[in-house]
C-alpha cells in the first residue's frame, strides 16, 4: 500500500475532531434511517403495506423491499464513487446525505395500502431504492474522510469512527420504536406513530449537512488533484486493473454482512414470531446486546491496528463459524437467559468484524480510485451477504429449522476465511491489508 501523502503546500488542515465528528454523525444518520426501514419492514409494513390474506407471505414480501436497498448500493458506489474520486469526497459526501435524507422522510409521508393499493408497496420499493443509493455513497466518502486523514499508526483507529454510525444508528432507531410502543397503543403506532421516525430523519439530516459542509478535503485526495493524476473513469479502472482486490474484498466482507442481518432483521421476526415475544420486549433485548456492539468497534481497531487488519479479521471469521454452530441451540431453546447470550455474543462478533473492514477494504485500492473501489467492495458485500440474508434464514428457519440457519451463517464465514487468506498483493502493488 502507498504511504499516505502529506497535505499539499497552503492546503487546510481538517481539525481530528471535526473530521471524526463529521465521519461518526454522517453514517449515524445514514444507518438511522437504513434500520428505521429495517424496523419497520418486520414491525409495520407487512400490515400496512400488502395484502393482509397472507401474513406470511406479507412478511416475505416486506423483506424483499429491505433487499432493494442492497442491489442500489453497488449502483450508488458507482455513481458517488465516480464523483468522490472526481470532484471531492466533500461535495459528495454531502450529496448522498441528501439523497439518503429525502429518500426517508418521502417514506414516512407514503400513503398505505389501504388507501392506494398495490401503488403503495411499489413507491415504497422507490424510496427504498434511494436509500440504497445514498448509503452506497455514503459509506466509502465517510470511511475515507476519517482513514486519509489519519496520522501514521492510526488508521484503524480514525477508520473505526464511521463504523460506530452503526450501532449508534441502530440504538436510536431501535429506541425511537421502543418508545413509540411504550407511549401509544397499537392501534395509534399503526395509524401514525410509525411515521414519526422517519420524518425525524429530517433534523439528524440538517445537522449532518451543516458539519460536512465544515470540512475541507482529505490530504490523499489533495494529492491526487496536484499531481493530476483523477481517473477519467473510477469504476471502469476498478473493474479493469483492480479486479482481484475487488473480488477478495467482497468475500472477505461477506461474513460481517450476514451476521450482522441476521442478529437484527431475522431475529427480531423470529422473535416476535416463533418465540413469543412481544415487539417491546424484543426491542429491549436488541438495544441492550448493540451496546457490546458498539463496545467492542474500538478495541476490534485497536488489536488492528497493533496487529494488522487482516489478522484481526481472520481471527473474528473463525469465531463468527464457530458461533453459528450454536446458533440453533442457543437462540432456538426461547429461553431468555439463552436468547440474551446468543444476543451479546453476536453484536461483539459483529463489533469486532465490523470495526477494521472499513480500514482494510479502503487500503486495498490507490487514491485516486479508492472511494469506487473501497464502495463498490463493500456493496458488492451487502448484495452478496446481507440482500437475501433475513429471506433466506426465514426460509431456512421455516422449511428446516434453525440449525439450518446457523450453518448458514458458518458457510458465509468461511467464504470470507478463504478470501482473507487469499489476499495479498494485487498487481498494481495495493495490499489488501497492511498494519
Amino acid at each position: 500500500m502507498s504511504k499516505q501523502p502529506p497535505p499539499s503546500a497552503g492546503s487546510a488542515t481538517n481539525r481530528p475532531a471535526t473530521v471524526l465528528f463529521a465521519s461518526l454523525i454522517g453514517t449515524t444518520i445514514e444507518f438511522f434511517d437504513f434500520y428505521i426501514y429495517a424496523t419497520a419492514a418486520v414491525l409495520v409494513f407487512p400490515k400496512l403495506f400488502f395484502p393482509a390474506a397472507d401474513p406470511a407471505a406479507a412478511t416475505l414480501s416486506s423483506l424483499a423491499t429491505f433487499a432493494i436497498a442492497f442491489f442500489a448500493r453497488p449502483v450508488g458506489s458507482a455513481v458517488f464513487g465516480h464523483f468522490g474520486d472526481r470532484v471531492g469526497r466533500k461535495a459528495t459526501l454531502v450529496a448522498a446525505l441528501l439523497t439518503m435524507g429525502v429518500s426517508t422522510v418521502v417514506i414516512g409521508l407514503l400513503p398505505t395500502y389501504a388507501t392506494i393499493g398495490t401503488l403503495a408497496p411499489l413507491l415504497l420499493a422507490l424510496c427504498r431504492f434511494g436509500q440504497g443509493l445514498g448509503l452506497g455513497g455514503e459509506w466509502g466518502g465517510a470511511v475515507l474522510l476519517a482513514t486519509e486523514n489519519a496520522p501514521p499508526g492510526k488508521r484503524a483507529w480514525y477508520g473505526m469512527f464511521p463504523q460506530l454510525g452503526a450501532p449508534i444508528g441502530f440504538f436510536l432507531s431501535g429506541g425511537i420504536f421502543l418508545l413509540l410502543s411504550q407511549l401509544m397503543s397499537d392501534a395509534d403506532f399503526f395509524a401514525y406513530g410509525w411515521r414519526i421516525p422517519f420524518l425525524s430523519s429530517a433534523l439528524l439530516v440538517l445537522i449532518g449537512l451543516y458539519v460536512r459542509l465544515k470540512i475541507t478535503e482529505t490530504p490523499a485526495f489533495q494529492a491526487v488533484l496536484d499531481r493530476n493524476e483523477r481517473v477519467k473513469l473510477p469504476v471502469a479502472a476498478v473493474l479493469r486493473d483492480h479486479t482481484r482486490p475487488l473480488i477478495l474484498g467482497t468475500l472477505a466482507a461477506m461474513a460481517t454482512f450476514v451476521i450482522f442481518y441476521l442478529m437484527t432483521v431475522f431475529t427480531l421476526s423470529w422473535g416476535t414470531t416463533a418465540l413469543g415475544y412481544s415487539r417491546q420486549q424484543f426491542l429491549v433485548l436488541q438495544l441492550i446486546a448493540i451496546v457490546f456492539f458498539g463496545l467492542t468497534i474500538p478495541l476490534a481497531a485497536v488489536l488492528a491496528d497493533r496487529h494488522g487488519r487482516r489478522t484481526a479479521m481472520i481471527l473474528v471469521s473463525v469465531a463468527i463459524a464457530v458461533f453459528g454452530l450454536a446458533f440453533g441451540p442457543l437462540f432456538g431453546s426461547g429461553k431468555l437467559a439463552g436468547v440474551v447470550a446468543f444476543m451479546v455474543i453476536g453484536q461483539c462478533l459483529i463489533g469486532m468484524t465490523y470495526g477494521p473492514l472499513g480500514t482494510l477494504l479502503s487500503e486495498m485500492f490507490p487514491a485516486e480510485v479508492r472511494y469506487t473501489g473501497a464502495s463498490l467492495t463493500f456493496n458488492l458485500a451487502g448484495i452478496l451477504g446481507a440482500s437475501l440474508a433475513p429471506y433466506v434464514a426465514t426460509w431456512l428457519a421455516k422449511t428446516y429449522g434453525l440449525h439450518y440457519v446457523g450453518w448458514y451463517l458458518s458457510a458465509a464465514a468461511l467464504l470470507s476465511l478463504i478470501a482473507l487468506a487469499l489476499a495479498g498483493p494485487s498487481k498494481k502493488g495495493t495490499v489488501a491489508a497492511a498494519p
